[in-house]
């Protein structure tokens, strides 16, 4: 989809950027626009010596964003360094960073590119045991992700503003940052906005049950994971990408996108490999209520984000936007019941 939080870069850009964080012993030979994305502009670079490395590039000064967006890859170059230094979890390293905006007039993050293709390229191949398989290897995955904890809760980027002691704090914030964008850009929600704010407050009594701030992706569906299915019989997940809405808080919050279109206590693969690599997770009552309130906020994130973006009309998005906002009632509707 066409976003307004997308533009271009021009081809001496490119190669200036490439100049800056390779040395003038390396030069840019061929690009492609990388088009998935809704939210940074993104390139695939060919360097001369036969590499490849991956750009992804901010909106402009000026963009209307949602308050949460603002400095998104900082925080994904942050996970990256993390993630890469515990070990364990296959991440592009950062090649260069671009936040001092010395090259360019908005951040941008330079990446090494991962083998292997996004999950979605390869579904049509996939059998059923092969996709068993690399659901068992993502739960080993995202277990060993949750082992890195943090400073404190919410969102590491100091431009959101929206960081807290404790985790009820923090995921309040949060939720109410997003309907203050839906005040803001005039979405019209399922309830009005007090009323949800209001049934999010009646369930925040199981956000106190999480007491260490732990790493969360946010954004682990399947076109955010790179697999490899060169060797017969053995495939495997090569990589991880696009935590640039990870935040600090309850690992079960994870749990939402992984199974975006499905119920993820079903996943007995995923649960099986979080499991074995150390994963701790029991569906008790307070943590499917805390499920709620996560795909609630998913949702409204959703749901929210397409107004300043610019494509609330595009046909593309128009079954997303159902999906969404038939969930958000459905989920609005839970919490009534248990208010």
């Amino acid at each position: 989809m066409d976003s307004r939080t997308k533009a271009p870069v021009t081809d001496a850009q490119l190669a200036e950027i490439v100049r800056a964080a390779c040395g003038a012993g390396e030069r840019l030979v061929g690009h492609v626009e990388l088009t998935d994305g809704t939210f940074n502009t993104a390139y695939r670079l060919r360097l001369a010596s036969g590499g490849e490395l991956v750009l992804k590039v901010a909106p402009p000064a000026g963009t209307a964003l949602l308050r949460y967006e603002h400095d998104l890859l900082r925080t994904e170059a942050m996970v990256y360094e993390l993630v890469g230094a515990a070990g364990g979890v296959p991440v592009p390293a950062v090649v260069a960073t671009g936040f001092d905006q010395a090259v360019l007039d908005r951040d941008y993050l330079l990446v090494t590119a991962l083998p292997g293709q996004p999950w979605p390229a390869v579904r049509e191949e996939l059998t059923e045991p092969v996709r068993r398989a690399l659901r068992h290897q993502l739960g080993g995955l995202t277990a060993r992700l949750h082992t890195i904890a943090g400073p404190e809760f919410g969102y590491p980027q100091p431009g959101a503003g929206l960081r807290a002691d404790t985790w009820r704090a923090a995921f309040l914030a949060m939720v109410d940052a997003v309907l203050d964008d839906a005040v803001r850009y005039r979405v019209a929600l399922p309830l009005p906005v007090p009323e949800i704010a209001a049934l999010v407050r009646s369930a925040a009594d199981v956000l106190d049950e999480v007491t260490t701030p732990r790493l969360v992706h946010f954004d682990l569906w399947e076109g955010n994971v790179f697999v490899a299915l060169t060797e017969p019989g053995r495939p495997r997940v090569t990589g991880l990408i696009d935590p640039e809405r990870a935040f600090w808080g309850d690992e079960c919050a994870d749990f939402v996108s992984l199974a975006l279109f499905a119920d993820i206590e079903a996943d007995a693969d995923f649960l099986a490999g979080y499991r074995a690599a150390g994963g701790r997770v029991e569906f008790t009552p307070a943590l499917r209520r805390r499920l709620t309130l996560y795909r609630a906020y998913l949702d409204l994130v959703m749901v929210v984000e397409a107004s300043p973006r610019g494509y609330v009309d595009d046909p593309t998005n128009l079954p997303r936007d159902r999906f969404c906002r038939a969930r958000l009632a459905e989920e609005l509707a839970r919490l009534a019941e248990s208010a």
